[in-house]
């Protein structure tokens, strides 16, 4: 039932006394009701407001009414009842703003002895993780890692290397060019790279002899995707060139590194091929590391080697003397390698992967099984 102040009739120090007591009784009443800020602020209101306050009816209806013989008294008792609603007004403004804490403190309640939450790692991309192997195993052969950029020019990207203007991979079903670039000079047409055989240019342009240097990285051609090819691929590289670098160099140092990749008991071979910045140049293939190079298993033909025995792997070969002249060495006082090797290749025959398209699908479940 909601206080109200009322008429003093009886002026005397009991009549007083009962009309406090029940006001005090009512304003702590309504004290413990208090929840929130907005009912606080109207409970101060509606005891403290200068105009229509409960308070000021006190002063209106009981001081100003009291005859002159009880002015005092009644004056004395209305000093007490406006303190000690100021106190009660305050001390549930502090109740209200400990519990207000409390219930906040209790929803940010945080339980330490609980494990955290902890994020997902992943795991390096099967082709990554092939192509930090092959460089892994070239660096411990005192090559270092060379990077560039994957825009090229026609200059690096062909002309430097030895590319005659009429070869076919510079016809645009092989090669993505970059639109917009028929007004330029053709060496300085920009293509996307289609191996990354122009940062062996950029590094012997920036080094003398001995070089010897390993480049990872993103390469692209204009290759319709199945299961064998995509327009976008990676490619790991190699150079050295020094003084009385030979063929017998390139051969040791890949069947040691294909050993190194692939288990001691690969075997490598070398047969004639043709690339414009070498000469001479191989193919090079291994032993089938499927059936051991028998040609045959589980009762039939192996189908990785087409019962051949062995796999192609790379291609390679002796630094053609016209590609020196275009970063300032002189072919009379060095010689030279190169090879290079397709990643996503070796990743699918290290991991026994039967479609190149997997590695670019972003499919979680495929990647998780190389964590």
């Amino acid at each position: 039932m909601t206080y109200t102040v009322p008429n003093l009739k009886d002026f005397s120090a009991a009549a007083v006394d009962k009309a406090v007591a029940k006001l005090i009784a009512a304003v702590e009443s309504e004290a413990k009701s208090v929840t929130s800020e907005s009912e606080w602020k109207a409970f101060r209101d509606r005891w403290m407001a200068r105009t229509n306050g409960l308070l000021t009816q006190v002063n209106n209806l009981w001081l100003k009414a009291a005859p002159k013989d009880a002015k005092r008294e009644v004056g004395r008792r209305v000093n007490e009842v406006k303190k000690r609603v100021d106190e009660i007004i305050a001390s549930a403004s502090e109740q209200m703003q400990s519990a207000a804490s409390t219930s906040r403190l209790s929803a940010e309640h945080i339980d330490i002895t609980l494990p955290g939450i902890r994020r997902p790692l992943g795991a390096e991309h099967p082709v990554i993780k092939t192509m930090n192997e092959i460089a892994s195993v070239f660096r411990n052969l005192g090559y270092s890692v060379e990077e560039g950029p994957e825009i090229e020019t026609d200059y690096y990207n062909f002309e430097a290397l030895n590319f005659p203007p009429n070869h076919p991979a510079r016809d645009t079903q092989d090669t993505i060019f970059i639109a917009n670039q028929e007004s330029k000079p053709q060496r300085e047409r920009l293509l996307l790279r289609t191996h990354t055989s122009p940062v062996q240019i950029r590094t012997m342009e920036k080094m003398k002899p001995p070089v010897r240097i390993v480049i990872p990285g993103k390469v692209h051609r204009n290759d319709a995707p199945d299961a064998t090819h995509s327009p976008i691929f990676h490619q790991v590289e190699g150079l050295a060139v020094d003084t009385n670098i030979t063929f017998c160099d390139l051969k040791g140092t890949l069947d040691h590194a294909m050993k190194a990749l692939f288990g001691s008991s690969v075997k490598t071979r070398f047969y004639p091929s043709f690339f414009p910045f070498t000469e001479p140049s191989a193919d090079m293939q291994i032993s089938c590391i499927f059936c051991g190079g028998r040609g045959f298993r589980d009762g039939g033909p192996c189908r990785n080697c087409k019962a051949s025995g062995w796999i192609e792997l790379l291609g390679c070969g002796m630094v053609d003397p016209n590609v020196y002249r275009f970063v300032d060495y002189d072919p009379k006082k060095v010689s030279g390698f190169a090879f290079g090797m397709g990643v996503e290749r070796i990743a699918i025959m290290k991991y026994g992967v039967d479609d190149i398209q997997l590695f670019f699908n972003g499919d979680v479940r495929f990647l998780e099984q190389f964590g």
